[in-house]
């Protein structure tokens, strides 16, 4: 990666988008959902079936979130490279922060299922931190050793390599289908080699082999964050939603003999995440950062900011509790109907009002 930095200043546009990311998970699902239940019958009813996962195979909005914060963490990437090098630092030292940043986001997710229980038989050991900690971390060592062309081809043989062993391979321990969950590869090897507990008892969403495929989705944020620090503004931002569109038709041309699935992480899911990320990069970018369409975006940025801290507090903080506190008696004055949505609103604002106090106060969790 070149040191030359064309595009000046920080991305604003990924902290909004972050945050417009993580809103979902700082309970604007729960949100969302009241809301499509008390306007059942109107176009909400097409909202609330994108508001979860599919049982297996197929794509959801909601399906979205994960591989778009882990594009997110790929696009930042070059930018943060390339000053390090500005900086004086060594290729050795870069690397060896990248790997103690992964294995720490591996720890967290660990922190975040219970490590600290000590119940180490019933711990499970994958997680989403894990996952993005791993599939960050060899997409990043990827990219300090690779360059651009040989990047491409290996995410390629990647994917192919994915759909060829998915595909051809079967859990020996079982006789269903190759993409069924009891009978693919990749739930078996994390039956084999898992310690603890998987999330499904046969299968995990964020297990060992599934971190290749997702090393290609950060690889693609990367791509976009390089594109976007050596390009030229408003025609960058057209070329990356052209590649975005091609993916997305690649992917759904893809699903007919690969399917789209989250819990595996399939080739034809990377190229329909990363596709949409691609998209939604490409308009934050210009509207923010190119056309300076700021105003309004202090709500998302502040989640933004602090990401990763309101995913783990909301695991050891009862917001919960202090929205009822705050809220539970103004939300008793309302229609029963409305209830359920003023609870979730105020479950929102108190997460947002914390994360407030820590961006007023410029605390931020950086991992």
């Amino acid at each position: 990666m070149k040191s030359h930095t064309p595009f000046q200043g920080r991305l604003h546009s990924l902290d909004v988008l972050r945050g417009f990311d993580m809103f979902f998970i700082m309970g604007g699902d729960a949100l969302l959902l009241y809301l499509c239940w008390h306007f059942s019958g109107t176009w909400m009813d097409v909202v609330a079936p994108q508001l979860g996962h599919p049982a297996w195979h197929g794509f959801t909005a909601y399906d979205l979130i994960f591989p778009l914060f882990l594009f997110i963490a790929g696009v930042s990437f070059p930018f943060s490279f390339n000053k390090q090098l500005e900086h004086g630092q060594s290729l050795s030292r870069i690397r060896l922060r990248i790997v103690r940043r992964g294995l720490t986001l591996v720890v967290l997710g660990m922190v975040y299922n219970g490590l600290l229980n000590l119940d180490f038989e019933n711990i499970r050991v994958a997680s989403v931190l894990g996952r993005i900690g791993l599939a960050w971390m060899l997409a990043a060592l990827t990219a300090t050793y690779v360059g651009r062309k040989g990047r491409y081809v290996l995410m390629a043989a990647t994917l192919l390599g994915y759909w060829a062993l998915l595909t051809l391979c079967s859990a020996p321990d079982s006789d269903a289908c190759n993409l069924s969950m009891e009978g693919n590869i990749v739930s078996y090897v994390d039956r084999l080699l898992l310690p603890g507990v998987l999330h499904n008892g046969i299968h995990d969403p964020e297990g060992l082999l599934g971190t290749l495929p997702a090393m290609c989705t950060a690889l693609i944020g990367m791509e976009a964050g390089e594109a976007v620090r050596n390009g030229k503004g408003a025609r960058t931002c057209l070329w990356l939603a052209a590649a975005g569109a091609g993916l997305i038709a690649l992917a759904w041309a893809w699903h007919y003999v690969f399917p789209i699935n989250k819990n595996l992480w399939t080739s034809s899911f990377v190229c329909l995440t990363g596709g949409i990320s691609l998209l939604l990069f490409s308009l934050f970018h210009y509207c923010i950062d190119l056309r300076g369409w700021c105003k309004g975006t202090l709500f998302f940025s502040v989640i933004g900011l602090n990401s990763i801290t309101i995913y783990l507090a909301q695991q050891f903080i009862d917001f919960r509790f202090t929205a009822r506190a705050i809220f539970g008696g103004a939300a008793g004055c309302l229609p029963e109907a409305w209830q359920g949505v003023a609870l979730a609103a105020g479950y929102v604002a108190v997460c947002w009002a914390f994360l407030y106090f820590l961006h007023r106060n410029r605390i931020y969790l950086k991992v």
